[in-house]
């Protein structure tokens, strides 16, 4: 696929572009190392100041940023402009907490003086992903930036004027020509960028393949990378919960960005108990949903982002359902005009089939039954992903059992899986390695330094 504004709704090509060529990439290589140079220099005040600026930007033209979104990827507008204000969230955190998370740490030792130095390491390569376009971008730009490095962006082929954008945005703001950069490339000339000496470390959302390939080329050149990747994030529902209340929530999780978030529940993990209940009220919920324009303030789930992510989604449940599943709702694409998949309920799910261990990205509930908790427990873990976890139970030693066994990068007790600035966020074994967010994100791309005076 080429550099391109595809509506997903339509199929209609908005607007293509050409990738940068060599001679162009190596020129804003040069920028950015010469940017670095001069903006490490800068003061933490001046930087939160930019990083305000940026996020005043961002709730202005927060429609129309949100409008483009739509456009590009198909998420649904009013979700779309939520995700713009939570970019500005992010830099006024960072603007707020920057220094204090960079400050020097003083070490008693054997020395007159020691303590812990954070510096800027320099450039830091960004490979995005197109779901959440903006997103996925300013949690890295807000503690990359703050910290003093400056930031190169490969975004996602289909969201070219997302990228854009992002760089305009933060140009507008006032941060210095060079600091950060928007990349119009395609995949096969990334290895060339993060194998050039003056590009420090790296970090990537994205799927699997994209992941190892980048920490491949990375490792060859001792090169820290931050990896978040795929999900099959389990939501368990014991005897004690809530159940309209998990559900609902269930139903919400599982829609995000129309079902394409790494992070939305997939699994749907209930004891016998209360199954047929919770299946009751799922399906229930699934089939009140409004699917239609994206651009549309009533809709609920819009179309998936390209013809290839419907066809595989299609695949998976096709072949789920052949090897003996069953479906309870939808289970099929929507025969209309874009790339719409029915938002989907799948029970009774075959081992060795795909609904098992493939992580689904579109719009389809994989429900599951068991005993109990110790049952729910070792499913929810039969994965080779680890991203997040939802669990929902008012019975507080059944909360610690899951708080200390699930295998994830996060358990979200009685509550909605997401992502906030204030929290590190990251997965574990086949989700990916490093956090982003909070203290623990601003420290992934600094060099931590030891002084000792005697």
């Amino acid at each position: 696929m080429g550099i391109a504004t595809i509506n997903p709704a339509t199929g209609e090509t908005i607007k293509t572009f050409e990738p940068l060529s060599k001679a162009e990439i190596e020129a804003k290589l040069k920028l950015a190392q010469t940017a670095f140079l001069s903006y490490r220099k800068t003061s933490f005040s001046q930087r939160s100041q930019w990083l305000n600026a940026a996020a005043d930007i961002l709730e202005r033209d927060q429609v129309k940023l949100g409008e483009t979104m739509t456009l590009e990827m198909g998420k649904t507008i009013k979700s779309a402009i939520a995700e713009v204000q939570k970019c500005a969230l992010v830099c006024r955190y960072y603007a707020e907490n920057g220094a204090d998370f960079l400050k020097d740490i003083p070490i008693t030792t054997d020395a007159s003086s020691s303590y812990v130095h954070y510096e800027p390491l320099g450039i830091i390569l960004a490979v995005m992903p197109w779901n959440f376009p903006l997103w996925q971008v300013f949690r890295f730009v807000a503690p990359t930036l703050t910290a003093g490095n400056v930031g190169l962006l490969k975004h996602a082929s289909n969201v070219p004027q997302c990228a854009l954008a992002i760089e305009a945005i933060l140009t507008e703001a006032g941060f210095p020509d060079g600091v950060f950069q928007t990349l119009l490339i395609g995949a096969s000339q990334v290895e060339n960028i993060i194998n050039d000496d003056r590009v420090k470390a790296a970090t990537l959302t994205g799927s699997e393949p994209a992941g190892m390939s980048l920490a491949s080329s990375a490792g060859k050149q001792i090169k820290k990378v931050v990896l978040e990747l795929g999900g099959s994030d389990p939501f368990i529902v014991l005897e004690s919960a809530d159940i309209e209340t998990a559900a609902t929530t269930a139903v919400t999780s599982r829609m995000l960005n129309n079902g394409q978030s790494c992070i939305a529940a997939k699994r749907f993990i209930v004891v016998d108990a209360i199954a047929d209940q919770f299946e009751q009220l799922l399906v229930q919920k699934f089939q009140a949903l409004k699917i239609g324009d994206p651009m549309d303030e009533t809709v609920d789930v819009g179309p998936l982002a390209t013809p290839s992510i419907l066809s595989d989604i299609d695949q998976q449940v096709q072949k789920t359902v052949a090897m003996g599943g069953k479906v309870l709702v939808g289970g099929k694409k929507l025969d209309r005009q874009g790339n719409y998949y029915l938002p989907t309920v799948l029970t009774d799910i075959p081992k060795g089939s795909p609904g098992e261990k493939d992580e689904f990205f579109g719009p389809v509930a994989l429900l599951f039954r068991v005993k109990d908790i110790d049952e729910a427990i070792a499913l929810a873990n039969d994965s080779p992903f680890g991203l997040g976890s939802s669990v929902w139970t008012n019975d507080p030693n059944e909360q610690e059992r899951l708080i200390n066994e699930i295998e994830a990068g996060s358990v979200f007790i009685n509550g909605l899986v997401k992502s906030d600035p204030r929290l590190p966020f990251g997965g574990i074994k086949r989700s990916g390695y490093g956090r982003e967010l909070a203290k623990e994100g601003i420290h992934e791309f600094v060099n931590i330094k030891t002084i000792w005076i005697k």
